[in-house]
């Protein structure tokens, strides 16, 4: 039974969610043609088997199925030794055989589960109920104010991975948490290149209300959201225009619903149908799937470390959990070997610098050049260079923490990194001036011109010392030690 915080209007929420996962195979599931249709014209990545001309009979991407056994370890379960496909059907005007071959019986996974962290920042574990692999269907566009629909077949056939997880969400907070986690674990996984953008996860979103925990309202479900905004926007509006129908007296209709993110609101598309109306049964044209205990075995040994073990490794170096959470997601977009910088930077205070500089150095660096189409290439060795180097500035007293970034910011974005990284910074004045007297002359200058400012710091206000160093960095072009600057001031005034 879910907590009384879960609570809306006295209604309880309950949600699941169906994730299709886009495997990154080179080509389709039982066909040969391309698996990456970005750019391609519509209805060029086609064969005889997309198309279901007769006499066409599928061959099982072998590759697809190690996809989906990593994706297991993923869910924190194993894939199943024995698994089969079925043939789905229902009027697919985007997928000419007019079925759809997936797995319902015996699918590939059964089980596994996925951790959460709550608004409160406690954790909560969402079940996994199975995860089957099918084959894509095509897109279907609809020009505005024509009345026919265009087919593009370019997508049909692609490997997907649908997870299915337990109705075991109480609200939007979980629900965009749960498909965050998943997008993280499939790309740690290598299951999927995990683009949004481009369609690799589409999650279909299962919401229903009841005044009785014990039991289950009628559910509505939102397909192919592709966002984590978008799954929690359309999770907030179903329990709200459910719970006002209800109050109404009107009866929830069990339906597939889109979300339309311009006005902010889903709308029906189809009444949804149940497992019967399908009309499984099993695929006569391809055999089952049977894995070896060798085979299953070798599976885990090649699947990294998963979000929650570098969320432990990096929180016990220090980083900060929202900090953590950011280089999770740079591991995704940016670099899949960014982290392993940090774990290997030789000491605490190395690490938590290290971590801030690619969140807030690199990555926004990274980003900018991508959007311009001028993206650098980051090598983990270039970025070990680049960082221990300056590191090494820094902690010899010579490097401030501005002109470090300007430098950091230089040196991974040129293709030949300087012999001598000193002198480099020297010859661009990135070198911070530690000289006394030199200091202490700009420090006068800095007093003299700012009376005011000396008459609150002698009156014991504070914020007037870094008024006054700022000045001094300011007539420096950055090049003077703030800290010495500081301790001059205070000599000074006193």
């Amino acid at each position: 039974m879910a907590d009384d915080t879960y609570l809306v209007d006295g209604y309880l929420p309950t949600i699941g969610i169906e994730c299709h996962v886009q495997l990154r195979t080179a080509t389709k599931l039982f066909g040969v043609m391309s698996n990456d249709a970005r750019g391609a014209e519509p209805n060029t990545l086609v064969d005889q088997v997309c198309f279901g001309l007769p006499g066409a009979l599928p061959v099982l991407n072998e590759e697809a199925v190690r996809r989906a056994a990593q994706a297991a370890f993923a869910l924190n379960t194993t894939p199943q030794p024995f698994s089969k496909f079925d043939r789905k059907h229902y009027f697919y005007p985007d997928l000419p055989k007019g079925y759809q071959i997936s797995q319902f019986e015996e699918p590939i996974i059964l089980g596994g589960s996925i951790d959460i962290v709550q608004e409160d920042g406690t954790t909560k574990t969402v079940n996994i109920t199975r995860a089957h692999l099918e084959e894509d269907a095509g897109k279907s566009t609809h020009p505005a104010g024509g009345d026919y629909s265009l087919v593009d077949l370019n997508r049909a056939g692609t490997p997907l991975l649908e997870i299915v997880s337990e109705p075991e969400m109480h609200s939007a907070h979980e629900a965009k948490a749960f498909a965050h986690e998943l997008w993280l674990r499939m790309k740690f996984a290598d299951v999927s290149d995990v683009d949004l953008y481009q369609g690799n996860m589409r999650f279909d979103v299962n919401v229903s209300v009841s005044k009785n925990p014990e039991e289950l309202g009628t559910r509505s479900e939102t397909k192919n959201l592709n966002s984590f905004k978008s799954v929690e926007k359309a999770v907030n509006y179903e329990i709200a225009r459910q719970i006002q129908l209800l109050e109404q007296g009107e009866a929830i209709v069990q339906e597939t619903r889109g979300w339309v993110d311009d006005k902010q609101k889903t709308v029906s598309q189809r009444s949804k149908e149940d497992a019967h109306d399908y009309r499984y049964f099993p695929d006569p044209d391809i055999p089952p799937i049977v894995l070896s205990e060798e085979y299953i075995a070798d599976v885990a040994s090649s699947v990294p470390d998963m979000p929650d073990v570098w969320r432990g490794r990096l929180g016990a170096l220090g980083v900060e959990r929202a900090t953590i959470e950011t280089l999770l997601e740079a591991r995704v977009d940016v670099d899949e070997q960014i982290l392993d910088c940090i774990v290997a930077a030789g000491s605490d205070a190395r690490v938590k610098t290290y971590a801030n500089w690619i969140v807030n150095i690199e990555v926004p660096l990274r980003k900018e050049r991508a959007q311009q189409s001028k993206a650098i290439d980051v090598t983990p060795e270039r970025r070990t260079s680049v960082y221990d180097g300056v590191a090494l500035l820094i902690e010899a007293d010579k490097l401030s923490s501005n002109n470090a970034k300007s430098l950091i910011v230089e040196l991974l974005s040129t293709d030949t990194l300087p012999a001598d990284f000193e002198a480099h910074a020297q010859s661009k004045g990135y070198i911070q001036m530690s000289d006394s007297s030199a200091i202490e002359s700009i420090v006068q200058e800095v007093l003299d011109a700012n009376p005011q400012a000396v008459t609150d710091v002698q009156n014991g206000e504070q914020k007037a010392i870094g008024f006054l160093v700022g000045q001094v960095m300011k007539v420096s072009k950055g090049t003077a030690n703030p800290a010495l600057a500081k301790e001059i001031i205070t000599k000074l005034i006193a």
